[in-house]
Order: structure tokens, then C-alpha cells, then sequence
């Protein structure tokens, strides 16, 4: 099994996710790896631990998420491996629900969400985001 951890979607991952049928209210799992140390883009608060960076994008993709009907369900920090075997593991894992395709589109283009997104460009190395759906 190939796994590539990464911090955006490419242009054609992202219209293929948007553009699928809407079919109602959707958790994504999200595998997260962080940077030794925050890379803001203008340089500052080189100190900062990528952890603690995404940790200031946690805090406010809340109120984002709450704006278009959403909630986080879960954040918990991967402590170890009980079965299976990978090469590293994440150090992060986060469930975030969203009522459909649409809200979670309204959400990541919102000014709102933009404004945070450098938090999360600073601290994160790579990420997996999993779509699940209830049964």
C-alpha cells in the first residue's frame, strides 16, 4: 500500500471531491504529521513547534466549521500502533463533520477559513483527509 501524505489537494483531487454527487452529511478523517518547527511563510516565530502552529489552526477552524452547520467530533494525539505496521506514524488524528460537499466548499473558501489557513501551511507536513459516511 502506497501512502503520500500531503498538505492540499491537487486542482484535480479537489474537483473530483467537490464535483461528486451530494449525498448528505459526511465525517472526514484526517491523518495529520507535523513539522519539527512551524515555516510561516514571512519567516516569523521560527521557535514554534509545528504542533503548537496547527494547534492555533485547530482552535479556529471551529468557529468555521460551527458556520456552515459543521462540528468537530474528535482531535486526539497518536501515541502508538496496537496492529498493522507503517513506516511512521501520524501524530495527529481529527474527525470533523460536515452537514455535506457544499458546506465544507462554502467552509474552505470562506474569509473566515482563509485567514487561519497560514497556521496550518506553518505546522503541517503532510496529512491524509478520509471521507467517511455513517452507516
Amino acid at each position: 500500500m502506497k501512502v503520500t501524505n500531503q498538505i492540499h489537494p491537487t486542482p484535480e483531487q479537489a474537483k473530483a471531491f467537490f464535483s461528486s454527487a451530494e449525498d448528505g452529511p459526511m465525517c472526514m478523517v484526517n491523518l495529520l504529521k507535523f513539522k519539527e518547527k512551524a515555516e510561516y511563510a514571512d519567516g516569523s516565530e521560527p521557535e514554534l513547534s509545528g504542533r503548537d502552529a496547527y494547534l492555533r489552526y485547530g482552535m479556529g477552524v471551529q468557529a468555521c466549521l460551527a458556520a456552515v452547520g459543521g462540528s468537530g467530533r474528535f482531535t486526539g494525539f497518536v501515541t502508538d500502533l496496537m496492529l498493522g505496521e507503517v513506516e511512521e506514524l501520524w501524530d495527529m488524528v481529527a474527525i470533523a463533520e460536515y452537514p455535506s460537499r457544499a458546506a465544507m466548499l462554502q467552509m474552505v473558501q470562506s474569509p473566515e477559513y482563509q485567514a487561519i489557513t497560514k497556521h496550518r501551511d506553518a505546522g503541517l507536513a503532510g496529512q491524509l483527509n478520509i471521507r467517511t459516511k455513517a452507516l
